[in-house]
């Protein structure tokens, strides 16, 4: 066999590696996920952007060897099908690199271990001149933000990036707090202690970030569903269903908050957990449809490291695809749980078809169809109707298929999705509304029976003794 080597470009290679698709966040994710692995107990970022845009991030983990750190400078240095250590949150070998490198062009590791410090870096701009992968060691890096504080550590990791040229600087205070917000969720669990490692601290710009558990657990309207654990190919996977409070059990600033940017809509689904820490989050895979009535539902599923070929995890860790095995039994635990999510919807879409009360509308079927109708059996219609002549009766009649027809309802289940605590509709009838109304109805003589259809009717309902005095 007649062979040849043929070297790739390297100029050319390092400039597609660069789009691999980083968001900011989800890079500075992967640089923590070493941190975290490294037995961190708190990890520093700074990101400014004045009088350049720097960015660099300390942790106080065990840190590294020189031949330690060289190895870990090296593209693929791990066997993604080697059996890690069941703290590891890496995989390939790859997440220092190329997410530094969809951010910066310049990448720079010191490391302390045992008081010996080492500094290695990657500059792309040399690497493509050069073509050659070319592994530089610095000779002066005090100057590098957090150095300072590096420097008092008995041993700990710094990693720094230049020449940044993905952040554009114009939005940068948006990206800190998309930032703030992704570290909150993705390492909630490392942040609050419930992971087996020791609790670990997060600062932006020595400001601590607060872990955000997506479940609300603390909230006595939040519902468990009980959790299953299920046996794939020789490992536990742990399911635990949730079904977040209804916006009338909690207060607004909670319900916005719990809401996430995406809102509620695209917040449902399953939350899938490797190693404790968040991959993806609000999506059903395409085992179900995500829709207004199932919104409050969020399914939590902790995998181990070891099932990261099963799930479908990508270099990013930011994506998953379940294996067709394993989603046989995402479909049984959506359907066990949907029904349950959609009772605090559900329940309420019910009361127009309490017929122990004579409510304002109602549903009025059309063939396999239906619309929402003017109950024209109500009382106080009949009454009104009584009181009208002929010509006066054609003109409610037009008005009020008018106000049927022309029924907001897409501006109703828009507000009722994005700000259902701002609706106030009880307001257009007041208390003293009520009041005259009742004045009104007892200055026109009324039979008993006629009394007792009104107290069935929404406004009367539970009034007993108003007809009394």
């Amino acid at each position: 066999m007649r062979t040849e080597t043929v070297r790739p470009n390297v100029g050319h290679f390092v400039e597609s590696m660069r789009e691999i698709g980083y968001l900011t966040e989800v890079a500075v994710a992967d640089l923590i996920d070493n941190s975290i692995t490294a037995e961190s107990s708190e990890i520093k970022i700074f990101a400014v952007t004045k009088p350049n845009v720097s960015f660099a991030i300390l942790d106080n983990g065990i840190g590294m060897s020189e031949k330690v750190l060289v190895e870990a400078m090296r593209l693929a240095s791990a066997n993604p099908k080697d059996i890690r250590n069941k703290n590891d949150l890496g995989r390939f070998g790859l997440g220092l690199k190329t997410a530094s490198f969809s951010q910066c062009k310049k990448l720079t590791v010191v490391t302390k271990k045992k008081e010996q410090v080492s500094c290695r870096q990657w500059d792309l701009n040399y690497i493509s001149e050069k073509n050659e992968w070319l592994l530089i060691t610095p000779q002066d890096y005090t100057s590098f933000p957090l150095y300072d504080e590096f420097r008092k550590l008995n041993h700990g990791t710094l990693v720094v990036w230049e020449e940044i040229d993905k952040i554009p600087s114009g939005n940068f205070a948006e990206m800190i707090d998309k930032l703030r917000k992704h570290l909150s969720l993705v390492f909630h669990k490392f942040l609050e202690g419930q992971a087996p490692l020791k609790k670990i601290n997060i600062l932006v710009n020595n400001n601590p970030v607060k872990a955000f558990n997506p479940f609300n657990i603390n909230h006595p309207a939040t519902q468990q569903i009980t959790s299953e654990k299920i046996n794939i190919y020789g490992s536990s996977v742990s399911i635990q269903p949730f079904i977040l409070p209804h916006h009338s059990k909690i207060s607004q600033q909670e319900y916005e908050l719990y809401a996430t940017e995406e809102g509620y809509v695209k917040s449902q689904g399953f939350y899938l957990y490797r190693q404790n820490r968040i991959i993806i989050y609000g999506t059903w895979w395409g085992l179900h449809k995500a829709v207004d009535a199932h919104k409050l539902i969020r399914v939590k599923i902790e995998i181990p490291n070891s099932m990261d070929s099963h799930w479908g995890i990508d270099i990013k860790k930011s994506m998953a695809r379940p294996a067709d095995v394993i989603k046989s039994d995402l479909r049984r635990i959506i359907t066990q749980v949907i029904d349950k999510g959609a009772r605090p919807f559900s329940a309420r879409g019910k009361k127009i078809d309490d017929k122990t009360i004579i409510q304002f509308w109602e549903t009025f079927p059309i063939k396999e169809n239906f619309r929402f109708a003017i109950n024209q059996s109500h009382p106080l219609f009949i009454n009104l109707i009584a009181s009208l002549d002929d010509y006066q009766r054609e003109k409610l009649k037009y008005y009020l298929n008018g106000v049927q027809a022309y029924l907001p309802l897409d501006a109703i289940q828009s507000k009722l999705q994005t700000d259902p605590h701002s609706i106030r509709q009880e307001s257009a009838l007041t208390e003293k509304d009520i009041n005259e109304l009742l004045i009104m109805l007892k200055e026109s003589g009324l039979s008993e029976d006629y009394k007792q259809e009104l107290l069935k009717t929404e406004i009367f309902k539970n009034r007993s003794e108003i007809f009394k005095s």
